[in-house]
Protein backbone atom coordinates (compact mmCIF):
# COMPACT_ATOMS: atom_id res chain seq x y z
CA UNK A 1 0.00 0.00 0.00
CA UNK A 2 3.17 2.65 0.58
CA UNK A 3 6.11 3.25 -1.37
CA UNK A 4 8.37 6.07 -0.45
CA UNK A 5 10.03 8.25 -3.24
CA UNK A 6 12.82 10.33 -3.69
CA UNK A 7 11.83 14.01 -5.08
CA UNK A 8 8.54 12.67 -3.80
CA UNK A 9 5.95 13.14 -6.57
CA UNK A 10 3.21 15.06 -5.06
CA UNK A 11 0.56 14.75 -7.87
CA UNK A 12 -2.33 16.82 -6.77
CA UNK A 13 -5.67 15.96 -9.13
CA UNK A 14 -8.93 18.38 -8.41
CA UNK A 15 -6.85 21.88 -6.89
CA UNK A 16 -10.37 23.45 -4.86
CA UNK A 17 -10.95 27.04 -6.18
CA UNK A 18 -8.53 29.80 -8.03
CA UNK A 19 -5.33 30.56 -7.71
CA UNK A 20 -3.46 30.39 -4.14
CA UNK A 21 -2.90 33.96 -2.81
CA UNK A 22 0.39 34.78 -0.72
CA UNK A 23 -1.11 34.55 2.34
CA UNK A 24 -0.64 31.26 4.77
CA UNK A 25 -2.39 28.24 2.86
CA UNK A 26 -4.62 25.13 4.71
CA UNK A 27 -3.71 21.91 3.56
CA UNK A 28 -6.57 19.40 3.19
CA UNK A 29 -6.82 15.68 2.76
CA UNK A 30 -8.03 14.33 -0.27
CA UNK A 31 -11.14 12.10 -1.93
CA UNK A 32 -10.69 8.28 -1.94
CA UNK A 33 -13.72 7.11 -2.35
CA UNK A 34 -11.99 3.55 -2.97
CA UNK A 35 -11.47 0.47 -0.73
CA UNK A 36 -8.15 2.41 0.55
CA UNK A 37 -9.96 5.20 1.21
CA UNK A 38 -8.62 7.15 4.88
CA UNK A 39 -12.14 7.86 6.94
CA UNK A 40 -11.92 11.61 7.55
CA UNK A 41 -12.19 14.25 5.01
CA UNK A 42 -12.21 13.60 1.60
CA UNK A 43 -12.07 16.29 -0.54
CA UNK A 44 -9.93 16.73 -4.23
CA UNK A 45 -8.27 13.51 -4.68
CA UNK A 46 -4.53 13.76 -5.02
CA UNK A 47 -2.04 11.26 -5.02
CA UNK A 48 1.45 10.74 -4.09
CA UNK A 49 2.16 8.01 -7.09
CA UNK A 50 0.57 5.01 -5.80
CA UNK A 51 -0.32 7.26 -2.15
CA UNK A 52 -3.02 9.52 -1.92
CA UNK A 53 -1.31 12.91 -1.44
CA UNK A 54 -3.12 16.06 0.54
CA UNK A 55 -4.08 19.43 -1.55
CA UNK A 56 -2.44 22.42 -0.70
CA UNK A 57 -5.42 24.64 -1.06
CA UNK A 58 -6.28 28.37 -1.68
CA UNK A 59 -7.42 30.23 1.76
CA UNK A 60 -10.30 31.46 -0.07
CA UNK A 61 -12.35 28.14 -1.63
CA UNK A 62 -15.65 29.87 -2.68
CA UNK A 63 -16.60 33.22 -2.42
CA UNK A 64 -20.31 32.68 -3.63
CA UNK A 65 -23.53 32.12 -1.61
CA UNK A 66 -23.96 29.05 -0.55
CA UNK A 67 -27.42 28.08 -2.65
CA UNK A 68 -26.92 30.99 -5.43
CA UNK A 69 -29.92 29.95 -8.03
CA UNK A 70 -28.37 28.61 -11.39
CA UNK A 71 -29.78 27.47 -14.17
CA UNK A 72 -31.74 24.29 -14.17
CA UNK A 73 -29.65 21.58 -15.10
CA UNK A 74 -32.20 18.80 -16.80
CA UNK A 75 -32.84 15.39 -14.91
CA UNK A 76 -31.77 17.29 -11.79
CA UNK A 77 -35.30 18.09 -9.97
CA UNK A 78 -36.11 14.28 -11.41
CA UNK A 79 -32.85 12.47 -9.94
CA UNK A 80 -33.95 14.72 -6.18
CA UNK A 81 -37.76 13.03 -6.70
CA UNK A 82 -35.86 9.60 -7.36
CA UNK A 83 -33.81 10.58 -4.54
CA UNK A 84 -36.21 10.86 -2.05
CA UNK A 85 -37.23 7.85 -1.93
CA UNK A 86 -34.10 5.87 -1.44
CA UNK A 87 -33.34 8.06 1.54
CA UNK A 88 -37.23 7.49 3.09
CA UNK A 89 -36.30 3.95 2.94
CA UNK A 90 -32.92 4.60 4.76
CA UNK A 91 -34.90 6.41 7.98
CA UNK A 92 -35.15 10.04 6.46
CA UNK A 93 -38.32 11.62 7.13
CA UNK A 94 -39.83 13.94 4.50
CA UNK A 95 -39.53 16.93 6.68
CA UNK A 96 -35.97 16.40 7.24
CA UNK A 97 -35.73 15.88 2.87
CA UNK A 98 -37.89 19.15 2.51
CA UNK A 99 -36.33 20.97 5.07
CA UNK A 100 -32.75 20.14 3.41
CA UNK A 101 -33.37 20.47 -0.51
CA UNK A 102 -35.37 23.80 -0.15
CA UNK A 103 -33.81 26.06 -2.59
CA UNK A 104 -31.51 23.61 -3.40
CA UNK A 105 -30.65 23.41 -7.21
CA UNK A 106 -27.58 21.68 -9.56
CA UNK A 107 -24.41 23.23 -8.64
CA UNK A 108 -22.26 23.65 -12.20
CA UNK A 109 -19.54 24.56 -10.20
CA UNK A 110 -18.99 21.34 -8.12
CA UNK A 111 -18.89 19.78 -11.54
CA UNK A 112 -16.21 21.33 -12.64
CA UNK A 113 -14.01 21.16 -10.04
CA UNK A 114 -14.64 18.31 -10.00
CA UNK A 115 -13.86 17.79 -13.92
CA UNK A 116 -10.79 19.87 -13.92
CA UNK A 117 -8.07 17.65 -12.39
CA UNK A 118 -5.75 19.49 -13.64
CA UNK A 119 -2.08 17.34 -12.76
CA UNK A 120 0.92 19.25 -11.26
CA UNK A 121 3.30 17.98 -8.96
CA UNK A 122 5.27 19.11 -5.80
CA UNK A 123 8.13 17.37 -4.06
CA UNK A 124 8.24 16.51 -0.05
CA UNK A 125 10.24 19.58 0.99
CA UNK A 126 8.05 21.84 -1.22
CA UNK A 127 4.74 20.39 0.58
CA UNK A 128 6.28 20.89 3.83
CA UNK A 129 7.78 24.30 3.26
CA UNK A 130 4.35 25.24 3.71
CA UNK A 131 2.83 22.43 5.72
CA UNK A 132 5.54 23.43 8.73
CA UNK A 133 5.96 27.27 7.94
CA UNK A 134 7.52 29.46 9.91
CA UNK A 135 3.72 31.15 10.11
CA UNK A 136 1.84 27.73 10.33
CA UNK A 137 3.97 27.37 13.47
CA UNK A 138 3.95 30.62 14.97
CA UNK A 139 -0.03 30.39 14.29
CA UNK A 140 -0.23 27.45 15.90
CA UNK A 141 1.52 28.45 19.23
CA UNK A 142 -0.55 31.13 19.09
CA UNK A 143 -3.68 28.80 18.45
CA UNK A 144 -2.61 26.25 21.23
CA UNK A 145 -2.05 29.25 23.66
CA UNK A 146 -5.98 30.64 22.67
CA UNK A 147 -7.41 27.22 23.42
CA UNK A 148 -5.59 26.39 26.00
CA UNK A 149 -7.89 25.30 28.71
CA UNK A 150 -9.98 23.56 25.59
CA UNK A 151 -7.20 21.57 24.74
CA UNK A 152 -5.74 20.07 27.91
CA UNK A 153 -8.99 19.06 29.03
CA UNK A 154 -9.55 17.27 25.47
CA UNK A 155 -6.06 15.56 26.04
CA UNK A 156 -6.83 14.71 29.40
CA UNK A 157 -10.07 13.01 28.24
CA UNK A 158 -9.04 11.45 24.82
CA UNK A 159 -5.33 10.89 25.67
CA UNK A 160 -4.40 12.45 22.59
CA UNK A 161 -1.65 15.61 23.05
CA UNK A 162 -2.68 19.06 22.24
CA UNK A 163 0.05 19.79 19.81
CA UNK A 164 -1.27 16.85 17.81
CA UNK A 165 -4.86 17.71 17.63
CA UNK A 166 -3.35 21.50 16.54
CA UNK A 167 -1.64 20.85 14.00
CA UNK A 168 -4.40 18.63 12.40
CA UNK A 169 -6.70 21.48 12.71
CA UNK A 170 -3.95 23.57 11.37
CA UNK A 171 -3.56 21.65 8.29
CA UNK A 172 -6.86 21.47 7.66
CA UNK A 173 -8.55 24.90 8.32
CA UNK A 174 -5.75 27.03 8.87
CA UNK A 175 -6.76 26.82 12.72
CA UNK A 176 -10.56 27.09 11.63
CA UNK A 177 -10.07 30.29 9.28
CA UNK A 178 -10.96 28.12 6.26
CA UNK A 179 -13.50 25.57 6.67
CA UNK A 180 -15.21 25.72 3.57
CA UNK A 181 -18.69 28.07 2.45
CA UNK A 182 -20.51 25.62 -0.35
CA UNK A 183 -23.63 24.45 0.90
CA UNK A 184 -23.13 20.56 1.64
CA UNK A 185 -26.58 19.40 0.67
CA UNK A 186 -26.20 21.53 -2.65
CA UNK A 187 -22.88 19.82 -3.35
CA UNK A 188 -23.25 16.28 -2.87
CA UNK A 189 -26.15 16.02 -4.44
CA UNK A 190 -25.02 17.45 -7.38
CA UNK A 191 -22.13 14.77 -7.37
CA UNK A 192 -24.44 11.80 -6.54
CA UNK A 193 -26.57 13.08 -9.70
CA UNK A 194 -23.82 13.30 -11.64
CA UNK A 195 -23.30 9.73 -11.39
CA UNK A 196 -19.05 9.55 -11.84
CA UNK A 197 -18.63 8.70 -8.17
CA UNK A 198 -22.58 9.01 -7.24
CA UNK A 199 -22.62 5.66 -4.76
CA UNK A 200 -19.71 7.23 -2.81
CA UNK A 201 -21.55 10.59 -3.06
CA UNK A 202 -25.16 9.71 -2.41
CA UNK A 203 -23.74 7.73 0.60
CA UNK A 204 -22.28 10.89 1.59
CA UNK A 205 -25.86 12.67 1.48
CA UNK A 206 -27.61 10.67 2.84
CA UNK A 207 -24.92 10.59 6.06
CA UNK A 208 -25.33 14.32 5.65
CA UNK A 209 -29.25 14.13 5.85
CA UNK A 210 -29.01 11.98 9.01
CA UNK A 211 -26.76 14.67 10.63
CA UNK A 212 -29.41 17.34 9.47
CA UNK A 213 -32.60 15.19 11.04
CA UNK A 214 -30.10 14.75 14.20
CA UNK A 215 -30.65 18.93 15.05
CA UNK A 216 -26.70 19.02 15.40
CA UNK A 217 -26.69 21.57 12.69
CA UNK A 218 -29.45 23.82 10.53
CA UNK A 219 -29.58 22.93 6.69
CA UNK A 220 -27.96 25.83 5.48
CA UNK A 221 -25.37 26.35 7.88
CA UNK A 222 -24.18 22.74 7.24
CA UNK A 223 -21.36 24.17 4.48
CA UNK A 224 -18.28 22.94 3.53
CA UNK A 225 -15.71 22.29 0.73
CA UNK A 226 -17.19 21.36 -2.68
CA UNK A 227 -17.07 17.12 -2.15
CA UNK A 228 -18.30 17.73 1.51
CA UNK A 229 -15.88 18.07 3.72
CA UNK A 230 -17.13 19.83 6.68
CA UNK A 231 -15.80 22.19 10.00
CA UNK A 232 -12.58 23.04 11.61
CA UNK A 233 -10.89 19.62 10.68
CA UNK A 234 -12.92 18.41 8.16
CA UNK A 235 -14.84 15.26 8.77
CA UNK A 236 -16.66 13.95 6.09
CA UNK A 237 -20.70 13.10 7.05
CA UNK A 238 -19.97 9.22 7.79
CA UNK A 239 -16.56 10.08 9.75
CA UNK A 240 -18.75 12.83 11.28
CA UNK A 241 -21.56 10.08 12.15
CA UNK A 242 -19.11 7.96 13.54
CA UNK A 243 -16.56 10.13 15.36
CA UNK A 244 -18.11 13.35 16.17
CA UNK A 245 -18.28 13.69 20.11
CA UNK A 246 -20.80 16.47 21.87
CA UNK A 247 -17.62 18.03 24.24
CA UNK A 248 -19.39 21.45 24.79
CA UNK A 249 -22.55 19.61 26.38
CA UNK A 250 -24.89 21.70 24.72
CA UNK A 251 -26.64 18.60 23.29
CA UNK A 252 -24.84 18.91 19.70
CA UNK A 253 -22.01 17.85 18.20
CA UNK A 254 -21.34 21.39 16.35
CA UNK A 255 -18.01 21.59 13.87
CA UNK A 256 -19.38 24.32 11.84
CA UNK A 257 -19.48 26.97 14.58
CA UNK A 258 -16.71 29.17 15.72
CA UNK A 259 -16.17 27.47 18.62
CA UNK A 260 -13.20 24.64 17.91
CA UNK A 261 -14.59 22.69 20.96
CA UNK A 262 -16.26 19.99 19.53
CA UNK A 263 -14.63 19.69 16.00
CA UNK A 264 -10.86 19.60 18.29
CA UNK A 265 -12.75 17.08 20.59
CA UNK A 266 -13.97 14.89 17.47
CA UNK A 267 -10.50 14.37 15.86
CA UNK A 268 -8.74 13.47 19.48
CA UNK A 269 -11.95 11.29 20.10
CA UNK A 270 -11.16 9.97 16.36
CA UNK A 271 -7.57 9.54 16.60
CA UNK A 272 -8.03 7.47 20.44
CA UNK A 273 -10.31 5.29 18.22
CA UNK A 274 -7.60 4.03 15.96
CA UNK A 275 -4.87 3.30 18.77
CA UNK A 276 -2.99 6.84 19.61
CA UNK A 277 -0.60 6.26 22.26
CA UNK A 278 0.07 9.30 24.92
CA UNK A 279 3.51 10.13 24.75
CA UNK A 280 5.02 8.05 21.86
CA UNK A 281 5.98 10.19 18.74
CA UNK A 282 4.80 9.54 15.36
CA UNK A 283 8.62 9.26 14.42
CA UNK A 284 12.47 10.36 14.90
CA UNK A 285 14.42 11.97 12.21
CA UNK A 286 17.00 9.73 11.83
CA UNK A 287 20.50 8.72 10.47
CA UNK A 288 21.51 6.46 8.15
CA UNK A 289 25.09 4.28 8.14
CA UNK A 290 27.30 4.17 4.89
CA UNK A 291 25.92 1.15 3.57
CA UNK A 292 22.61 1.00 4.78
CA UNK A 293 20.47 -1.67 2.86
CA UNK A 294 17.64 0.19 1.64
CA UNK A 295 15.63 -2.86 1.09
CA UNK A 296 15.11 -2.67 5.09
CA UNK A 297 13.26 0.75 4.18
CA UNK A 298 10.05 -0.71 4.17
CA UNK A 299 6.32 -0.81 6.06
CA UNK A 300 6.58 -4.38 6.62
CA UNK A 301 10.29 -4.67 8.20
CA UNK A 302 9.94 -3.46 11.72
CA UNK A 303 12.30 -3.56 14.45
CA UNK A 304 12.88 -2.31 17.46
CA UNK A 305 14.95 0.99 18.32
CA UNK A 306 17.62 -1.23 19.68
CA UNK A 307 17.64 -3.56 16.64
CA UNK A 308 17.93 -0.67 14.17
CA UNK A 309 20.61 0.30 16.35
CA UNK A 310 22.86 -2.75 16.43
CA UNK A 311 22.89 -2.15 12.45
CA UNK A 312 24.01 1.95 12.47
CA UNK A 313 20.41 3.71 12.64
CA UNK A 314 20.98 6.31 14.87
CA UNK A 315 18.79 9.69 15.51
CA UNK A 316 19.84 13.09 14.19
CA UNK A 317 22.33 13.01 17.13
CA UNK A 318 24.20 9.69 16.63
CA UNK A 319 22.32 8.14 19.77
CA UNK A 320 20.02 5.47 19.92
CA UNK A 321 16.41 5.85 19.24
CA UNK A 322 14.63 5.39 22.79
CA UNK A 323 12.30 2.30 23.40
CA UNK A 324 8.97 3.30 21.52
CA UNK A 325 8.21 0.04 20.01
CA UNK A 326 8.36 -1.33 17.23
CA UNK A 327 9.41 0.81 14.12
CA UNK A 328 9.74 1.04 10.06
CA UNK A 329 12.47 3.39 8.44
CA UNK A 330 10.61 5.99 5.98
CA UNK A 331 12.57 7.58 3.45
CA UNK A 332 10.36 10.38 1.92
CA UNK A 333 13.29 11.08 -0.69
CA UNK A 334 14.40 7.93 -1.21
CA UNK A 335 18.52 7.72 -0.54
CA UNK A 336 18.73 11.65 -0.23
CA UNK A 337 17.16 14.05 2.28
CA UNK A 338 15.70 13.16 5.33
CA UNK A 339 14.90 9.71 6.93
CA UNK A 340 12.52 8.81 9.87
CA UNK A 341 12.08 5.79 12.19
CA UNK A 342 8.27 5.53 11.79
CA UNK A 343 6.09 4.11 15.31
CA UNK A 344 2.68 3.55 15.92
CA UNK A 345 0.99 7.01 16.04
CA UNK A 346 2.43 7.80 12.73
CA UNK A 347 -0.28 5.01 11.23
CA UNK A 348 -2.99 6.40 13.45
CA UNK A 349 -2.80 9.97 11.61
CA UNK A 350 -2.44 7.92 8.39
CA UNK A 351 -6.11 7.11 9.31
CA UNK A 352 -7.27 10.50 8.99
CA UNK A 353 -5.64 11.20 5.84
CA UNK A 354 -3.45 8.28 4.23
CA UNK A 355 -0.95 10.63 2.58
CA UNK A 356 3.18 10.41 4.28
CA UNK A 357 3.68 13.73 3.08
CA UNK A 358 0.46 14.72 4.99
CA UNK A 359 1.60 12.42 8.28
CA UNK A 360 4.60 14.24 7.89
CA UNK A 361 3.22 17.56 8.20
CA UNK A 362 1.41 16.59 11.05
CA UNK A 363 3.70 15.00 12.79
CA UNK A 364 6.52 17.53 12.55
CA UNK A 365 4.13 20.18 12.82
CA UNK A 366 2.83 19.22 16.23
CA UNK A 367 6.91 18.77 17.28
CA UNK A 368 6.97 22.44 16.10
CA UNK A 369 4.37 23.78 18.00
CA UNK A 370 5.87 22.01 21.09
CA UNK A 371 9.31 23.57 20.93
CA UNK A 372 10.73 20.86 19.10
CA UNK A 373 13.50 21.37 16.11
CA UNK A 374 13.19 21.32 11.87
CA UNK A 375 14.24 18.70 9.92
CA UNK A 376 17.63 18.38 9.96
CA UNK A 377 18.79 16.64 6.61
CA UNK A 378 19.42 18.59 3.39
CA UNK A 379 16.47 17.87 0.80
CA UNK A 380 17.99 17.42 -2.46
CA UNK A 381 16.22 20.69 -3.75
CA UNK A 382 17.54 20.76 -7.18
CA UNK A 383 15.63 17.79 -8.05
CA UNK A 384 11.86 17.86 -9.31
CA UNK A 385 9.00 15.92 -9.29
CA UNK A 386 8.17 13.46 -12.31
CA UNK A 387 4.99 14.05 -13.86
CA UNK A 388 2.46 11.44 -14.48
CA UNK A 389 3.62 10.70 -18.24
CA UNK A 390 7.39 10.22 -16.81
CA UNK A 391 6.26 7.67 -14.08
CA UNK A 392 4.30 5.59 -16.77
CA UNK A 393 7.23 5.96 -19.15
CA UNK A 394 9.39 4.44 -16.22
CA UNK A 395 7.19 1.93 -15.79
CA UNK A 396 7.33 0.67 -19.63
CA UNK A 397 11.16 0.86 -19.69
CA UNK A 398 11.57 -0.80 -16.62
CA UNK A 399 9.26 -3.98 -17.68
CA UNK A 400 10.70 -3.57 -21.83
CA UNK A 401 14.05 -4.25 -19.74
CA UNK A 402 13.25 -7.24 -17.86
CA UNK A 403 11.62 -5.50 -14.53
CA UNK A 404 8.00 -5.87 -14.97
CA UNK A 405 6.00 -3.63 -12.86
CA UNK A 406 3.28 -5.41 -13.65
CA UNK A 407 1.06 -2.63 -14.88
CA UNK A 408 1.88 1.05 -16.34
CA UNK A 409 -0.55 3.35 -14.22
CA UNK A 410 1.65 6.31 -13.54
CA UNK A 411 1.61 5.26 -9.73
CA UNK A 412 4.80 4.10 -8.33
CA UNK A 413 3.43 0.95 -5.97
CA UNK A 414 5.42 -1.40 -4.14
CA UNK A 415 6.18 -3.65 -7.17
CA UNK A 416 7.20 -0.79 -9.14
CA UNK A 417 9.33 0.03 -6.28
CA UNK A 418 10.42 -3.32 -6.41
CA UNK A 419 11.08 -3.47 -9.99
CA UNK A 420 13.03 -0.55 -9.82
CA UNK A 421 15.21 -1.92 -6.67
CA UNK A 422 16.47 -4.83 -9.07
CA UNK A 423 16.76 -2.50 -11.86
CA UNK A 424 19.30 -0.45 -9.37
CA UNK A 425 21.52 -3.60 -8.28
CA UNK A 426 21.54 -4.70 -11.68
CA UNK A 427 23.53 -1.64 -12.44
CA UNK A 428 25.46 -1.15 -9.46
CA UNK A 429 23.31 2.02 -8.55
CA UNK A 430 21.91 2.34 -4.64
CA UNK A 431 18.91 0.40 -4.38
CA UNK A 432 16.42 3.01 -2.64
CA UNK A 433 13.45 1.83 -5.12
CA UNK A 434 13.26 6.01 -5.78
CA UNK A 435 11.59 6.87 -9.64
CA UNK A 436 13.44 9.95 -10.13
CA UNK A 437 14.18 12.30 -13.25
CA UNK A 438 18.36 10.75 -13.06
CA UNK A 439 16.82 6.99 -13.53
CA UNK A 440 14.54 8.20 -15.91
CA UNK A 441 17.32 9.20 -17.86
CA UNK A 442 19.65 6.17 -17.45
CA UNK A 443 16.76 3.82 -18.69
CA UNK A 444 16.38 6.01 -21.79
Amino acid sequence: MRTWLGAVALTVLGVSSASATAIERSLRPNDRPSNQQSDVAMTTRVALNAIPRPVLRPERVSSQPAVEPVAAHPGFQAWVRGFRKRAMAQGITATTLDRAFRGVSYDPEVIRRDRNQSEFTKTIWQYLDSAVSDKRIRNGKAALRQHRRTLERIEAHFGVEKEVVTAVWGLESAYGEHRGDMDIVRSLSTLAFDGRRGKFFESQLIAALKILQSGDVAPRNMTGSWAGAMGHTQFIPTSYQAYAVDFTGDGKRDIWSENPTDALASTAAYLARFGWQKGQPWGVEVKLPSGFNYGLAKRSIKKSPSEWARLGVRDINGRPVPNHGSASILLPAGGKGAAFMIFKNFSVIERYNAADAYVIGVGHLSDRIAGGPAIQAEWPRGERALTRRERKEIQRRLTRAGFDTQGVDGQIGPRTVAAIRAYQISQGLKPDGHASLSLLKKLR
